[in-house]
C-alpha cells in the first residue's frame, strides 16, 4: 500500500509541467494577438513549410507511440516494461519529446507568428529538464535502460545531444 502512495506522488510529481512551459503556451495566445494587430507577415511559403513540419512532427509521435506501448507524458517505470531500441527509439532516446519540440516550435510560423516563436523557445530547456528527471527514473528502475543509453547515445537531437 505504501509502495502505491509512493508510486502515486511520484506520478503527480513528474507529471506536472514545470512553470517555464506555462509561459511556452503563450506562443499559441500570440499569433491571434499578431494577425489582428498585424505585428508580422509571415512568407506564405514559411507557412507552408511550418504546417509540413508540425504535421511530421505529430506523425513521428505517433509512429513513436506504435513502437512503444508504454510511452507517456508520465515518468514511471511499469512491471516488465522493455527497452524499447528499435524505430524512432534507434535515433534518439526521447524521440516523442522531439517529435513535441518540432510541433512547438514550428507551431507559431505555422500559425503566421515571427512573435510567437519567442515564446515557442520556452519548450527547449523544459524539455532537457524533464529529459533529465526522466533518466534518472529510468537508470534507477528500468532494467538495460544502462546498456540502451551506451548503445544510442543521442538523448533529443541525433549528432547534437
Amino acid at each position: 500500500m505504501a509502495e502505491n502512495r509512493e508510486m502515486t506522488r511520484e506520478k503527480e510529481a513528474t507529471s506536472k509541467p514545470p512553470v517555464i512551459l506555462n509561459l511556452y503556451f503563450l506562443g499559441f495566445i500570440l499569433p491571434g494577438f499578431d494577425f489582428r494587430l498585424h505585428w508580422s507577415t509571415v512568407p506564405v511559403w514559411l507557412v507552408l513549410a511550418a504546417n509540413a513540419l508540425v504535421f511530421l512532427g505529430y506523425i513521428f509521435i505517433l509512429r513513436v507511440f506504435r513502437e512503444n506501448s508504454y510511452a507517456s507524458t508520465v515518468i514511471q517505470v511499469e512491471q516488465e516494461q522493455p527497452v524499447i531500441s528499435s524505430g524512432p527509439y534507434a535515433l534518439v532516446r526521447h524521440p516523442m519529446y522531439l517529435g513535441m519540440a518540432v510541433i512547438g516550435l514550428f507551431s507559431p510560423l505555422a500559425l503566421g507568428s515571427f512573435w510567437a516563436v519567442i515564446p515557442a523557445l520556452l519548450i527547449l530547456p523544459s524539455l532537457v529538464l524533464r529529459i533529465k528527471w526522466e533518466e534518472e527514473v529510468l537508470l534507477q528502475k528500468l532494467p538495460g535502460y544502462q546498456e540502451y543509453c551506451s548503445k544510442t547515445r543521442f538523448r533529443l537531437l541525433p549528432l547534437i545531444w
